[in-house]
This record gives structure tokens, sequence and C-alpha cells, in this order.
């Protein structure tokens, strides 16, 4: 994945999105439907309909990125809040895209079983 700088915010967009909108259909649903503005730096993060598949806008200063990400197996755990974003550190994206339920990491490295 790009290096994402530390200082970005990450918004998830809550709901389903069509996976067929390009970086335009998905800036125009930034500014339309979560009333932010997609070029000022920020990265958003949009869900499939089943759930496996994640597209995210960013705005890196030079021009937009558009990065898609296949579940493969299992869904892509994002919440449901009312206002329709939430906001995650990009950690917790980092986690998300790796499978992990962000909501709740665990840590199930266990050096003594490694052999």
């Amino acid at each position: 994945m790009i290096p994402v700088p530390s200082g970005v915010r990450v918004w998830l967009a809550v709901g389903r999105t069509d996976m067929r909108r390009g970086m335009n259909g998905l800036a125009l649903q930034v500014q339309e439907a979560l009333g932010r503005d997609p070029h000022a730096g920020d990265l958003y993060v949009f869900r499939g309909a089943r759930g496996d598949l994640v597209k995210i806008l960013w705005h890196d200063g030079l021009g937009d990125v558009a990065l898609r990400q296949a579940a493969g197996e299992g869904s892509l755990h994002l919440a449901s809040p009312a206002d329709g974003v939430v906001g995650i550190s990009a950690s917790q994206l980092a986690y998300m895209l790796d499978r992990i339920d962000w909501r709740n990491p665990r840590h199930t490295f266990r050096p003594e079983r490694a052999g």
C-alpha cells in the first residue's frame, strides 16, 4: 500500500457504496453525502455491498489517488454510526485492511509456542 503520512485523517463512509464508481463519483459522494472536501488531504474509505471490497479515495496534494482492496476470505469490519462517517487512525486502517477487527484488536503472538 502507498505509505500514508501519520497526520492524515481517515474517514470511514458508513453504508454500502456502488463499487463501479470511479474517483469523480467517490469525490462527489464525499461532497454531497458526507459534507466534506475530498481535496483536503483526508483519506476516505468506502465499502462494497458484500463487505469484501473497499475503495479508498485520497488527495495527496498533487492529485487524487483511488485504491482498491479485496478482502479475500471474510468481510471487512466497518462501523455504523448515525452521521454516515466515522474517523479512525491510520493504524486502525491498516488493521482493517489486514482483516483484523480494528475495533478490538487482540495480541495473538505467543513466542512460547513458536518453537
